[in-house]
């Protein structure tokens, strides 16, 4: 209640995120964790699969970052509170104009020296498969030129499917891809990052699937 810093409210989120994965039975892995530590600040966006991705991401990155969630959000009980409280950052998806507008909040937080995380399909998939990329994560990594770095995760949805409230555990990974540099990129070229970004994401999980095999 007493830190408008974000960073207690960080670790709470941390400790909240490893219990969760702990609780579900999964055997979490992290494949090219070298690829977090090569920047200060990046922007980190990863595939949306299901409601424990979050918990996966906040126990494995390791270090102080905010997220960008639907404003929607910000209206639940207590969930609002925290995230306002921690400095996590609203995105108002009603008009593509409201939608750059808030991501300016992002590009702020960026160059003041925290990194961000996003999900580029903006909510979960209903089968698994990857839905089309919104290109605010490319958008957000040009206007504060830093680098954009793809994360695959693999075996979430199959944990905690999409209208399910049960555990089906597992082997769940998370896989770090090389950072997209995104030096002398202008905002002409966020549909290009944009493809890029999902590109290096597909091969991330394909990779993670033929280790399996």
């Amino acid at each position: 209640m007493w830190d408008k810093s974000g960073s207690l409210q960080h670790r709470i989120a941390q400790t909240w995120a490893r219990g969760c994965v702990r609780i579900s039975g999964a055997r979490l892995t992290v494949r090219g964790a070298e690829n977090l530590l090569k920047q200060s600040v990046a922007v980190y966006a990863a595939n949306h699969t299901s409601y424990m991705d979050t918990p996966v991401i906040f126990s494995t990155l390791p270090f102080q970052f905010r997220i960008l969630a639907k404003k929607e959000l910000w209206t639940m009980p207590f969930i609002g509170w925290h995230l306002n409280r921690s400095g996590q950052i609203p995105v108002d998806t009603v008009s593509p104009n409201a939608t750059v507008s808030s991501l300016g909040a992002g590009v702020r937080a960026l160059r003041s020296g925290m990194p961000l995380f996003v999900f580029p399909e903006g909510s979960r998939t209903p089968d698994g498969t990857m839905q089309p990329f919104l290109a605010g994560a490319a958008f957000l990594a040009i206007r504060a030129q830093v680098p954009l770095v793809p994360i695959a995760l693999s075996g979430v949805y199959d944990l905690l499917p999409i209208h399910t409230r049960h555990f089906y555990p597992g082997e769940i990974k998370m896989s770090v891809g090389e950072p997209i540099s995104t030096v002398g990129l202008t905002i002409r070229q966020t549909g290009e990052l944009n493809a890029r970004l999902r590109h290096a994401i597909e091969q991330l999980r394909e990779e993670a699937s033929l280790a399996v095999r």
